[in-house]
């Protein structure tokens, strides 16, 4: 699976991108057809600093995307992810009773 890391108006650590990529690849247990995965970060500075994460899965024949705003990036990204696990399993389970009912 291909990771891409967009950071907009900041440079990302390594060590954050490293825990992207570790919480993104986790998603293959709910689904081993996920071709690439688009994770933009970004913040808006305004009375609070809030950190933005919007991640964007591409499988055959669908695009799952989920976005979660924190006062952190590894919260937002956790978060993110949390979302599209239930997102995929969604998907597989209406894959599998659209299969039985075609048999």
């Amino acid at each position: 699976m291909n990771v891409i890391i967009t950071a907009r108006k900041f440079k990302a650590r390594e060590s954050l991108k490293e825990f992207i990529n570790d919480e993104v690849k986790s998603l293959i247990k709910f689904n081993d057809d996920i071709m690439s995965a688009e994770v933009i970060l970004s913040f808006q500075n305004s009375h609070e600093s809030i950190k933005k994460a919007e991640i964007t899965l591409h499988i055959p024949k669908q695009t799952l995307v989920a976005t979660f705003d924190s006062d952190d990036f590894t919260k937002s990204v956790s978060a993110a992810v949390d979302k599209l696990s239930r997102q995929l399993k969604t998907f597989k389970s209406k894959k599998i009773s659209r299969a039985k009912w075609l048999r």
